[in-house]
């Protein structure tokens, strides 16, 4: 079993900063892909950014140059730096580990997921 927690969701007004967690544990020596989707009401669950056990990354082009996916191995964590932010970014943001690559996270929505924080960009 995994276990996926997030933090870090807020109200922050346009172009402001935040710094997203996901701390993972149970069974996930065996996960080597991670990443960070986000879901608008009404929209579908999107991929916002991915990294793989090797450092590999990749980014929604939306958000390039913006945000950026890190993660601590020895935390078993996920982080993601969340800057420059448009009201457009306003969602539920869902941590997802899995076996998998960063070309299959885009297009599956397997794997393991946190339960959701809520980033809200508003003046």
């Amino acid at each position: 079993q995994v276990q996926l927690v997030e933090s870090g969701g807020d109200l922050v007004q346009p172009g402001g900063s935040l710094r997203l967690s996901c701390a993972a544990s149970g069974n996930i020596l065996s996960l080597n892909a991670m990443g960070w989707y986000r879901q608008a009401p009404g929209k579908e669950r999107d991929l916002v950014a991915a990294i793989t056990r090797s450092g590999s990354t990749s980014y929604e082009d939306s958000v390039k140059g913006r945000f950026t996916i890190s993660r601590d191995n020895a935390k078993n964590t996920v982080y993601l730096q969340m800057n420059s932010l448009k009201p457009e970014d306003t969602a539920v943001y869902y941590c997802n580990w899995r076996v998998g690559t960063i070309a299959t996270m885009a297009k599956y929505l397997t794997g393991y997921w946190g339960q959701g924080t809520q980033v809200t960009v508003s003046s």
